[in-house]
């Protein structure tokens, strides 16, 4: 008789299944706010603010402390080292601020990408070592949940079998290490927009790099129940001369899903990855709507799409918190009836349709 091995009691496995499901509650989402000190520095010199530990405390704190209607579609915020350690202005940490609220802290516990030797100019995401201790810290400090971020591209001959197979069992051993340590893994495959490839090409390379995913989180038997991914919407590049229709977009995301995500996952996060805040909270709407089956959540983890109009607003002035909150909060609501196929169109903030890509986006 075949043996069978896990490395998750019970209860370890009914705990983490109860914070995914917590995460990706109807009509709430995550707050993506980890961004490294290099990344939120190109968003503050966007808005003239000095790149340094108070206004990003301060910064951070305005989008902690909107209220308690925040966490009426806000489920969980992903925070960056930094600002894991953080307090407000009253001593109290930022961790127990989100907590008391009802929000999960979750935490980036990559180290960021670096080029993958062989092939052409791939890469993959470094910080596996030190993981389980580091895990461990975060877990007995409050942090409900982890982030890894890996990163594949759109090219002729790519991405490669090497650079899908590496990333994806880093994935994976980042997934186990993080549930044995009590932390919900958020599995992040992201195919980046940049290139000039058509709608039908990013939905065929996002199911290659699903299927290496769920692939290799099964041979690594990571607990699925216990995870939530982070991938990606389906449209075209950048720079396609002939860009999906919503409705298009969401047909070939659901569908892509479809034919690679378990059903015991339970539930989709997707990142924003470059489109404006009113494309991003448009495609989702109309991922929602697509018709066919979809056992899974399919909710928002933004980050830009979240915080540009926000970050207008603030203009790193304390005159102008409260006016950022107002913009958080109604971004947050729209992203929220995003979730369940129920945004009206209202809500748009003060740079919507402002397209936020970055190239070879990195962090």
């Amino acid at each position: 008789m075949p043996k069978f091995f896990t490395y998750l009691t019970p209860d370890q496995q009914a705990e983490l299944a109860a914070i995914a499901n917590k995460i990706v509650a109807a009509g709430r989402g995550i707050l993506a706010a980890d961004e490294s000190t290099a990344t939120i520095g190109k968003r503050f010199d966007s808005i003239k603010v000095a790149n340094t530990e108070e206004n990003r405390r301060q910064y951070r704190q305005l989008l902690f402390t909107a209220g308690a209607g925040l966490a009426d579609h806000i489920s969980g915020v992903i925070l960056y080292e930094e600002t894991f350690y953080q307090k407000a202005d009253d001593g109290e940490s930022f961790v127990s601020k989100l907590k008391a609220l009802g929000i999960a802290p979750g935490i980036k516990v990559d180290k960021g990408v670096v080029p993958l030797a062989g092939t052409d100019d791939e890469c993959t995401t470094q910080g596996l070592d030190g993981l389980a201790e580091r895990c461990a810290k975060y877990k007995k400090e409050g942090a409900e949940f982890a982030k890894w971020r890996c990163v594949l591209k759109i090219k002729p001959d790519g991405p490669s079998h090497l650079a899908m197979l590496e990333n994806a069992n880093v994935l994976a051993r980042y997934a186990s290490i993080c549930q044995q340590n009590g932390l919900v893994p958020i599995v992040e495959p992201e195919v980046l927009p940049d290139g000039d490839h058509d709608l039908e090409t990013a939905q065929r390379v996002t199911e290659q790099v699903l299927a290496y995913t769920y692939k290799a989180l099964a041979d690594h038997h990571v607990f699925l129940e216990g995870t939530l991914l982070k991938p990606n919407m389906v449209t075209a590049g950048e720079s396609s001369a002939k860009k999906g229709s919503p409705a298009e977009n969401a047909l070939a995301t659901v569908t892509a899903l479809q034919r690679t995500v378990p059903a015991a996952v339970p539930g989709v996060t997707f990142l924003s990855g470059g489109q404006s805040e009113q494309d991003a909270t448009i495609n989702l709407n109309a991922i929602n709507q697509c018709p066919g089956k979809k056992p899974w959540a399919l909710t928002f983890s933004f980050g830009r799409a979240l915080q540009a109009s926000v970050l207008k607003k603030w203009q790193g002035k304390k005159e102008n918190v409260a006016e950022a909150q107002a913009e958080l909060l109604s971004l947050a609501l729209a992203n929220g009836q995003a979730a369940v196929g129920q945004f009206s169109g209202n809500g748009a903030g003060a740079g919507a349709s402002e397209s936020l890509f970055v190239k070879n986006h990195a962090y």
